[in-house]
């Protein structure tokens, strides 16, 4: 029977543990220092405690790193020494995994990044793995968590996770600050009802990327607007302010309309020269 630990059961490590057990393999977790709430959510998922991680690692076939992101590299410390095969999926940039490989040279490191919520209900939540994931991916077969493989190549999987979430979240600290801003200035409910007469879904539609920096260098200094209108209200600026800087890298596309979303995104990746002095 293979045996994992996952740290630390959180709201997310605690049902992916659940899904463990209920795919045949017996699930430890480390319970120093642990909330009470946290107690409560192994115990319901049915985990086997260990009162440290040393004990935890003792015969453990894999572990299961579900954290934070700012404690990803001070776990794996931690676990220094561990020969067996250890998954960081967490969000973390992919240059921190390969930290992570290095801090546990006698490990077997899989990279890992789940998307979705807490993995209650199948066709919910994906578990990305690249790497050596041979050993890995069937641990959830038949369970509502979703496995894949990207490919043997350490890092993907976390570089998935960065640049979903880098939309995922950063979409809805724009949502709220734009109702902040509106209601600033009393026209809230105008904006609620703009927003839903919006169509599409700019992650789900690339093709028009290429409208977008033909028209970059209007788009420029409307989000500089913004970005003083931001700050006259009390209201965080850098999103637009940084959204101005990423459309000046299109203003040599400007008007164009024969231009691919291949070119179009390449260019994101290098800075516009600067203006001579």
């Amino acid at each position: 029977m293979t045996v994992v630990t996952v740290l630390h059961p959180g709201a997310m490590g605690a049902e992916v543990a659940r899904l463990g057990v209920q795919g045949g393999a017996t699930v430890r977790w480390v319970s120093s220092g642990r909330s009470e709430a946290t107690r409560r959510r192994a115990a319901d998922a049915g985990l086997q405690e260990c009162t440290d991680l040393h004990d935890a690692l003792q015969d453990c076939d894999v572990v299961l790193s579900i954290c934070p992101p700012a404690h990803a590299e001070d776990i794996a410390r931690q676990a220094a020494g561990y020969r067996g095969i250890y998954v960081d999926a967490n969000a973390i940039a992919p240059e921190r995994v390969h930290r992570i490989a290095e801090l546990l040279p006698d490990a077997t490191v899989v990279d890992g990044g789940i998307i979705g919520p807490p993995p209650k209900w199948p066709a919910t939540t994906r578990l990305y793995l690249s790497g050596d994931t041979e050993a890995v991916a069937t641990l959830f077969d038949g369970t509502a968590l979703e496995v894949v493989v990207i490919s043997d190549r350490l890092g993907q999987a976390s570089a998935l996770k960065m640049a979903y979430a880098s939309y995922q979240k950063a979409s809805r600290v724009l949502a709220a600050t734009a109702h902040a801003l509106a209601n600033q200035h009393g026209v809230g409910a105008h904006l609620a009802r703009e927003a839903e007469l919006l169509e599409g879904r700019p992650l789900a539609e690339p093709e028009a990327f290429t409208g977008a920096a033909a028209r970059a260098w209007r788009w420029a200094p409307e989000m500089l607007e913004i970005a003083t209108t931001l700050m006259a209200a009390g209201l965080p600026a850098d999103m637009a302010a940084g959204a101005a800087r990423a459309l000046d890298r299109w203003v040599a596309v400007r008007d164009r309309t024969d231009t691919s979303v291949a070119e179009v995104l390449a260019m994101l990746a290098v800075a516009p020269p600067e203006a001579p002095a």
